[in-house]
């Protein structure tokens, strides 16, 4: 499944869970109606949003499967359910949330070597030893999370932002001291991850021995679906979490970056297991992977750029994911 959430742009401020099926967005709870009188699918309680579905565990998500089921070979932009209300929806007619508008938690890991090594290099050291004994993360802001087509804020006090091209894991069953070979049975799907970052700001704080914190805070964007792994299972390598697809970023339309999922040093399933240490994961909570190679501008430049402007147009691409695009707008004036 490729679940949303989504919007009426009639209705703007009241998201609704979705699904993408083909070239339309499907209104779940109206498929759900039209399920009933067209399929006889007995109606079972929907949830209305993305984290109240993760709560509501395995029989609320085989029962938007089987919704979801019942409708192929159909073609949503042309049903209707009760009160003629319309199953599908074109793209360019609503408005799409972050998948996930507010996760619990969002941690980003350092998961991918050739980042890692880049990312040293570019300061004239080695990769720390400690990296290849343990994977190591941040916390960033769940609650400055952006979707699909949003702008995002240029921090007033940077003047050096990157993008990162990433992918999360989006937890749905909880777990504490989770091993790396159960990791797969806590994880509901997976999302596109843009780690926004200002490096100017990142560049002080790791100096201090403190961060990124700052770095961060301001912006990331998840979307513009969560993937559930039966849609990746033929693409799967054998490592918990870790899939052969293809990444890519572009600027205004022209690519900047490209590397693949398999390249992973640390698989989701290490990268559970850490994060899940002591600490219980819950339904909502969100896993990044940290940087694939090549994937980011710091990278590109030796840390020098030039950096994202304003208006710039970023999008990030993963095989069978689709593409999560973001515009960079002004910098915001700082209150006086």
């Amino acid at each position: 499944m490729k679940l949303v959430t989504f919007a009426s742009h009639a209705q703007p401020r009241q998201p609704r869970l979705g699904a993408l099926l083909g070239e339309a967005v499907v209104d779940l709870s109206v498929a759900r109606t039209w399920a009933q009188g067209a399929r006889s699918l007995i109606p079972e309680d929907l949830p209305g949003s993305m984290i109240e579905l993760l709560y509501a565990g395995p029989p609320a998500w085989d029962y938007v499967r089987q919704l979801v089921d019942a409708l192929i070979g159909e073609d949503p932009l042309h049903l209707k359910g009760a009160n003629r209300l319309p199953v599908g929806f074109p793209p360019d007619q609503v408005l799409l949330y972050p998948p996930l508008p507010r996760p619990n938690s969002l941690r980003d890991f350092y998961a991918f070597e050739a980042h890692v090594k880049t990312a040293f290099a570019n300061r004239g050291k080695e990769v720390p030893a400690e990296w290849y004994q343990i994977p190591v993360f941040y916390f960033s802001n769940s609650n400055a999370v952006f979707g699909p087509r949003e702008m995002i804020p240029y921090p007033a006090t940077s003047q050096a932002l990157d993008y990162e091209l990433e992918v999360a894991a989006v937890i749905g069953q909880a777990g504490i001291d989770i091993p790396p070979e159960k990791a797969d049975d806590h994880i509901f799907g997976y999302t596109i991850f843009n780690d926004w970052s200002a490096r100017d700001i990142q560049q002080v704080e790791i100096r201090v021995g403190l961060g990124p914190a700052k770095a961060k805070d301001f912006a990331s964007s998840l979307g513009p679906a969560i993937i559930t792994p039966d849609e990746l299972s033929d693409r799967a390598t054998g490592r918990p979490g870790v899939y052969q697809l293809e990444m890519v970023a572009r600027i205004n339309g022209e690519e900047r970056s490209r590397g693949n999922w398999q390249d992973m040093h640390y698989s989701f399933g290490d990268l559970i297991a850490r994060a899940s240490a002591g600490v219980l994961l819950m339904p909502g909570d969100v896993i990044g992977s940290g940087t694939v190679g090549s994937g980011c501008l710091s990278e590109l430049t030796a840390g020098q750029g030039p950096w994202l402007k304003a208006n710039d147009s970023v999008e990030l691409e993963i095989e069978r994911f689709g593409v999560l695009a973001n515009r960079i707008s002004p910098p915001r004036q700082p209150s006086k």
